[in-house]
Protein backbone atom coordinates (compact mmCIF):
# COMPACT_ATOMS: atom_id res chain seq x y z
CA UNK A 1 0.00 0.00 0.00
CA UNK A 2 2.84 2.59 0.77
CA UNK A 3 4.17 1.54 -2.84
CA UNK A 4 1.02 2.81 -4.44
CA UNK A 5 0.84 5.86 -2.00
CA UNK A 6 4.24 7.27 -3.37
CA UNK A 7 3.54 5.77 -7.01
CA UNK A 8 0.39 7.59 -6.87
CA UNK A 9 2.10 10.54 -5.68
CA UNK A 10 5.10 10.57 -8.29
CA UNK A 11 2.11 10.66 -10.78
CA UNK A 12 0.64 13.65 -9.37
CA UNK A 13 4.05 15.44 -9.36
CA UNK A 14 4.92 14.56 -12.96
CA UNK A 15 1.54 15.87 -13.73
CA UNK A 16 1.86 19.11 -11.72
CA UNK A 17 5.35 19.79 -13.38
CA UNK A 18 3.41 19.52 -17.01
CA UNK A 19 0.91 21.47 -15.51
CA UNK A 20 3.93 24.14 -14.89
CA UNK A 21 5.65 23.75 -17.87
CA UNK A 22 2.31 24.28 -20.16
CA UNK A 23 1.25 27.34 -17.92
CA UNK A 24 4.76 29.06 -18.69
CA UNK A 25 4.74 28.57 -22.42
CA UNK A 26 1.20 30.17 -21.95
CA UNK A 27 2.73 32.84 -19.64
CA UNK A 28 5.64 33.54 -21.75
CA UNK A 29 3.98 33.89 -25.20
CA UNK A 30 5.55 30.71 -26.31
CA UNK A 31 2.25 29.07 -27.54
CA UNK A 32 0.95 32.09 -28.74
CA UNK A 33 3.58 31.67 -31.78
CA UNK A 34 2.86 29.06 -32.93
CA UNK A 35 1.12 28.15 -36.37
CA UNK A 36 -1.22 25.36 -37.60
CA UNK A 37 -0.43 22.23 -37.86
CA UNK A 38 2.10 23.03 -34.49
CA UNK A 39 -0.67 23.33 -31.82
CA UNK A 40 -2.69 20.58 -33.48
CA UNK A 41 1.05 18.04 -33.16
CA UNK A 42 1.40 18.96 -30.06
CA UNK A 43 -1.97 17.79 -29.05
CA UNK A 44 -1.84 14.76 -30.55
CA UNK A 45 1.93 13.70 -29.70
CA UNK A 46 0.86 14.68 -25.77
CA UNK A 47 -2.05 12.92 -26.16
CA UNK A 48 0.24 9.40 -27.79
CA UNK A 49 2.66 10.11 -25.13
CA UNK A 50 0.13 9.34 -22.31
CA UNK A 51 -1.20 6.67 -24.07
CA UNK A 52 1.78 5.03 -24.49
CA UNK A 53 3.00 5.33 -21.03
CA UNK A 54 -0.66 4.00 -20.27
CA UNK A 55 0.36 0.40 -22.43
CA UNK A 56 4.05 0.66 -21.42
CA UNK A 57 4.30 1.31 -17.53
CA UNK A 58 2.68 -1.85 -15.44
CA UNK A 59 2.95 0.32 -12.54
CA UNK A 60 1.28 3.39 -13.83
CA UNK A 61 -1.62 0.92 -15.13
CA UNK A 62 -1.85 -0.68 -11.50
CA UNK A 63 -2.01 2.84 -10.15
CA UNK A 64 -4.98 3.64 -12.78
CA UNK A 65 -6.53 0.74 -12.05
CA UNK A 66 -6.77 1.10 -8.15
CA UNK A 67 -7.95 4.75 -8.12
CA UNK A 68 -11.10 5.82 -7.70
CA UNK A 69 -13.10 6.04 -10.76
CA UNK A 70 -15.16 9.03 -9.45
CA UNK A 71 -11.36 10.84 -9.92
CA UNK A 72 -11.35 10.23 -13.30
CA UNK A 73 -14.79 11.16 -13.84
CA UNK A 74 -14.01 14.52 -11.40
CA UNK A 75 -11.25 15.82 -13.81
CA UNK A 76 -14.38 16.17 -16.55
CA UNK A 77 -15.83 19.12 -14.24
CA UNK A 78 -13.31 21.04 -15.78
CA UNK A 79 -15.24 20.96 -19.00
CA UNK A 80 -17.02 23.93 -17.71
CA UNK A 81 -14.83 25.42 -19.65
CA UNK A 82 -17.45 25.93 -22.19
CA UNK A 83 -18.86 28.43 -20.31
CA UNK A 84 -15.77 30.56 -21.14
CA UNK A 85 -15.97 29.62 -24.63
CA UNK A 86 -19.57 31.35 -25.00
CA UNK A 87 -18.55 34.17 -23.22
CA UNK A 88 -15.63 34.95 -25.26
CA UNK A 89 -17.88 34.01 -28.50
CA UNK A 90 -20.33 36.27 -27.13
CA UNK A 91 -18.37 39.38 -25.86
CA UNK A 92 -15.92 40.61 -28.42
CA UNK A 93 -16.06 37.44 -30.82
CA UNK A 94 -12.82 36.13 -30.36
CA UNK A 95 -13.78 32.95 -30.89
CA UNK A 96 -15.51 31.76 -34.16
CA UNK A 97 -19.10 30.69 -33.31
CA UNK A 98 -18.58 27.35 -35.33
CA UNK A 99 -16.23 26.47 -32.66
CA UNK A 100 -17.40 28.40 -29.38
CA UNK A 101 -20.97 26.98 -29.24
CA UNK A 102 -21.14 24.08 -30.38
CA UNK A 103 -17.86 22.95 -28.59
CA UNK A 104 -18.84 25.36 -25.55
CA UNK A 105 -22.26 24.06 -24.83
CA UNK A 106 -21.01 20.09 -25.61
CA UNK A 107 -18.34 20.49 -23.06
CA UNK A 108 -20.80 21.99 -20.66
CA UNK A 109 -23.52 19.34 -21.36
CA UNK A 110 -20.94 16.87 -20.85
CA UNK A 111 -19.52 18.48 -17.18
CA UNK A 112 -22.89 18.39 -16.35
CA UNK A 113 -23.22 14.75 -16.54
CA UNK A 114 -20.21 13.81 -15.04
CA UNK A 115 -21.26 16.06 -11.89
CA UNK A 116 -25.13 14.33 -12.56
CA UNK A 117 -22.76 11.05 -11.82
CA UNK A 118 -20.40 12.66 -9.04
CA UNK A 119 -23.18 13.46 -7.15
CA UNK A 120 -26.07 11.05 -7.78
CA UNK A 121 -24.46 7.83 -7.87
CA UNK A 122 -22.32 7.13 -5.39
CA UNK A 123 -19.62 4.01 -6.07
CA UNK A 124 -19.42 4.35 -9.73
CA UNK A 125 -17.90 0.75 -10.36
CA UNK A 126 -20.97 -1.19 -10.13
CA UNK A 127 -22.36 1.29 -12.68
CA UNK A 128 -20.10 0.88 -15.58
CA UNK A 129 -23.10 0.65 -18.08
CA UNK A 130 -23.84 4.26 -16.90
CA UNK A 131 -20.47 5.19 -16.97
CA UNK A 132 -19.71 3.77 -19.85
CA UNK A 133 -22.55 6.15 -21.25
CA UNK A 134 -21.03 9.17 -20.05
CA UNK A 135 -17.70 8.61 -21.46
CA UNK A 136 -18.89 7.27 -24.66
CA UNK A 137 -20.49 10.89 -25.34
CA UNK A 138 -17.98 12.68 -23.64
CA UNK A 139 -15.19 11.06 -26.36
CA UNK A 140 -17.28 11.97 -29.34
CA UNK A 141 -17.53 15.68 -27.66
CA UNK A 142 -13.38 15.94 -27.32
CA UNK A 143 -12.71 14.85 -30.62
CA UNK A 144 -15.35 16.63 -32.14
CA UNK A 145 -14.17 20.11 -30.34
CA UNK A 146 -10.77 19.11 -31.61
CA UNK A 147 -11.50 17.80 -35.25
CA UNK A 148 -13.44 21.50 -35.58
CA UNK A 149 -10.85 23.30 -33.77
CA UNK A 150 -7.97 21.80 -36.47
CA UNK A 151 -10.73 22.48 -39.55
CA UNK A 152 -10.77 26.17 -38.72
CA UNK A 153 -7.40 26.66 -37.81
CA UNK A 154 -5.84 25.03 -40.47
CA UNK A 155 -8.52 27.13 -42.73
CA UNK A 156 -7.71 30.31 -40.92
CA UNK A 157 -5.03 30.84 -38.86
CA UNK A 158 -5.86 33.81 -36.80
CA UNK A 159 -9.35 32.44 -36.43
CA UNK A 160 -8.30 30.52 -32.78
CA UNK A 161 -5.34 32.70 -31.34
CA UNK A 162 -7.36 33.20 -28.48
CA UNK A 163 -6.68 29.54 -28.08
CA UNK A 164 -3.11 30.52 -27.91
CA UNK A 165 -3.32 32.34 -24.91
CA UNK A 166 -3.71 32.47 -21.30
CA UNK A 167 -5.68 30.59 -20.14
CA UNK A 168 -7.15 28.66 -23.49
CA UNK A 169 -3.17 27.96 -24.20
CA UNK A 170 -3.72 25.59 -21.29
CA UNK A 171 -6.12 23.47 -23.25
CA UNK A 172 -3.96 21.95 -26.07
CA UNK A 173 -0.94 21.53 -24.07
CA UNK A 174 -2.38 19.90 -21.09
CA UNK A 175 -6.11 19.59 -20.61
CA UNK A 176 -7.43 17.79 -24.24
CA UNK A 177 -4.63 15.58 -23.97
CA UNK A 178 -5.07 14.41 -20.50
CA UNK A 179 -8.62 14.01 -21.12
CA UNK A 180 -8.93 12.26 -24.41
CA UNK A 181 -6.19 9.64 -22.39
CA UNK A 182 -8.30 9.71 -19.39
CA UNK A 183 -11.57 8.43 -21.48
CA UNK A 184 -9.62 6.05 -23.07
CA UNK A 185 -8.68 4.87 -19.53
CA UNK A 186 -12.50 4.75 -18.17
CA UNK A 187 -12.71 2.57 -21.06
CA UNK A 188 -10.26 0.14 -19.86
CA UNK A 189 -11.51 0.14 -16.31
CA UNK A 190 -14.56 -1.19 -17.12
CA UNK A 191 -13.53 -3.23 -19.50
CA UNK A 192 -11.70 -4.81 -17.19
CA UNK A 193 -14.12 -4.99 -13.94
CA UNK A 194 -16.25 -7.04 -16.73
CA UNK A 195 -13.79 -9.40 -17.57
CA UNK A 196 -12.99 -9.52 -13.74
CA UNK A 197 -16.79 -10.07 -12.72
Amino acid sequence: MASATAAGQRYVVVGLLWFLVALGLGATGGVASWRPPMPQVVLVGLTVLLLVAFVALARFRRWLRALDLRWLVALHLTRFVGIYFLVVYYRDGALPRAFAVPGGWGDIIVATLAFGLLAAAGELEPKRWLVGLWNTLGLIDILFVVATASRLALADPDSLNALLRLPLSLLPTFLVPLIIAEHVVVFWRIATRRTRT
